[in-house]
C-alpha cells in the first residue's frame, strides 16, 4: 500500500492502475462498516472481524499456492489463525504464541497423512500462512486489548492509509525512479518520499491530539510505519509474482483480494504495537 497495490493494470484504469471509483467506495465502505464502527461502538466485534478476515486472507494464500501445487494444511491453518486473533485480544501474549505453536505443530502432524512427498514445502507454506495472518493479525488484537486501544489501532490503520495516499499522489504525479522494477515497477522512489511525509505529519497530529502523547514519538512512529508498510508492499508483490498471480483474488472490487489490502496493514500491525508499547505503555 505504499503507492500503488497492483502490478502490471491496463491502461484504462489510468496510471493509478486500478478502478478508483470502486476501489474509493470499496475502500470507505470497509474503513467505516468494518474498522471504525466496531471499535467506536464494541471493540470485541472488531476482534471477529480481523480473525474473520485473516481466515479470509489464509484462504486466499491458499487458493493461490494451489495453482502451483503447494497444498497447505487448511484445518489447523484455518482455526489456528482465527484462534490466534482471539486468543491475542481475550488473553494476550503469552497464550497466543502457544496458540502459534499449536498450530506449526498441528499442521506438521496431519500433513504426515500424505506421506513425505512435498512435504517440507506444504508445511513451509501452511507455516507462512499461519505467520503471515494469524500471527501479524493477532498483534492488532494485541493493540486493541491495550490502554487506549481503540485510539491505537485507529492510529496504525490512518497512518497505514497515509502511506498509501501519499505514495498514490506523490507516484502520479512525479514518480520516475522505481525502487524495485523487478517486484512492483510502478512503486518509486518519489512514491515513498510522499508516503513519508504524509504519515510523519499524521502521526505527530495522531499522537498529540488522538493518543496524547510527544509529538516526536508521532514523528518516529510515522516514518517507522512508512519503511514497514513498503516492506509489506514488497513481499506482497514478490509472493504473488513467485505464484504467478495478479491478485490474490477478485473478492474487493477495485482492491483485488482480502489480502491485496492487508500487504502494508499486517507488518504495520506489529510494528505499530511495538512502538505503542515501548512509548505509551502496555
Amino acid at each position: 500500500m505504499a503507492e500503488l497495490s497492483r502490478d502490471d493494470q491496463s491502461s484504462a484504469s489510468g496510471r493509478a492502475g486500478r478502478n478508483l471509483a470502486s476501489a474509493i467506495v470499496v475502500g470507505l465502505l470497509l474503513g467505516f462498516g468494518l474498522v471504525l464502527l466496531p471499535i467506536v461502538l464494541a471493540p470485541w466485534i472488531f476482534s471477529f472481524v480481523v480473525a474473520f478476515a485473516m481466515v479470509g486472507g489464509a484462504h486466499e494464500l491458499h487458493g493461490a499456492m494451489a495453482s502451483r501445487g503447494i497444498r497447505l494444511v487448511r484445518l489447523p491453518l484455518y482455526i489456528g489463525v482465527f484462534a490466534m486473533v482471539e486468543v491475542a485480544y481475550w488473553y494476550g501474549p503469552l497464550p497466543f504464541l502457544a496458540v502459534f505453536a499449536a498450530t506449526v505443530l498441528l499442521s506438521c502432524g496431519l500433513r504426515l497423512r500424505r506421506g513425505p512427498d512435498g512435504f517440507v514445502a506444504d508445511v513451509a507454506a501452511t507455516v507462512f500462512a499461519a505467520s503471515y495472518t494469524g500471527l501479524l493479525g493477532g498483534f492488532a488484537a494485541l493493540t486493541l486489548a491495550s490502554s487506549q486501544g481503540g485510539g491505537r489501532v485507529l492510529t496504525f490503520v490512518i497512518l497505514t492509509i497515509c502511506s498509501d495516499v501519499g505514495g498514490y499522489a506523490a507516484g502520479v504525479l512525479a514518480g520516475r525512479h522505481p525502487i524495485a522494477p523487478s517486484l512492483s515497477p510502478k512503486k518509486s522512489w518519489e512514491g515513498f518520499v510522499g508516503s513519508l511525509l504524509l504519515q510523519a505529519i499524521a502521526g505527530v497530529l495522531l499522537f498529540t491530539l488522538l493518543l496524547h502523547a510527544p509529538w516526536w514519538q508521532g514523528l518516529i512512529t510515522g516514518l517507522v510505519l512508512t519503511v514497514t508498510a513498503t516492506v509489506g508492499d514488497f513481499v506482497e508483490s514478490a509472493v504473488k509474482r513467485d505464484l504467478g498471480v495478479k491478485d490474490m483474488s477478485s473478492v474487493l472490487p477495485g482492491h483485488g483480494g482480502l489480502m491485496d489490502r492487508f500487504d502494508s496493514l499486517l507488518p504495520n500491525a506489529f510494528a505499530s504495537w511495538l512502538l505503542l508499547r515501548v512509548f505509551l505503555g502496555p
